[in-house]
């Protein structure tokens, strides 16, 4: 099955927003924990990587040394970085 080169830029600026966004909610979370406020919630940070922001989380979670303690995140988020790929193959294989 053939893509047209509008669904892979489509696709392109997806990834980079959703990944932006788990990165930059993982930073605004760093700096809440840092100053002792209203935390975002766990739920929210998954659910951003599930959407496909995986990879910009992992960035975040190192680059700010930020929930890297947390096994659901330390081990969860290579998890769903690996099955995004999987997916992203698979699209892009034609399978």
């Amino acid at each position: 099955m053939a893509y047209s080169g509008f669904a892979h830029q489509v696709l392109l600026f997806y990834a980079l927003a959703v990944n932006t966004l788990c990165y930059v909610l993982f930073a605004l979370d760093k700096g809440y924990s840092q100053r002792g406020e209203k935390r975002i919630p766990e739920r929210t940070l998954f659910t951003a990587a599930l959407l496909g922001g995986a990879l910009g989380g992992i960035l975040a979670m190192y680059q700010f040394r930020h929930k890297t303690r947390h096994r659901s995140f330390k081990y969860g988020l290579p998890i769903i970085l690996v099955l995004q790929l999987v997916l992203i193959v698979y699209y892009f294989a034609g399978f």
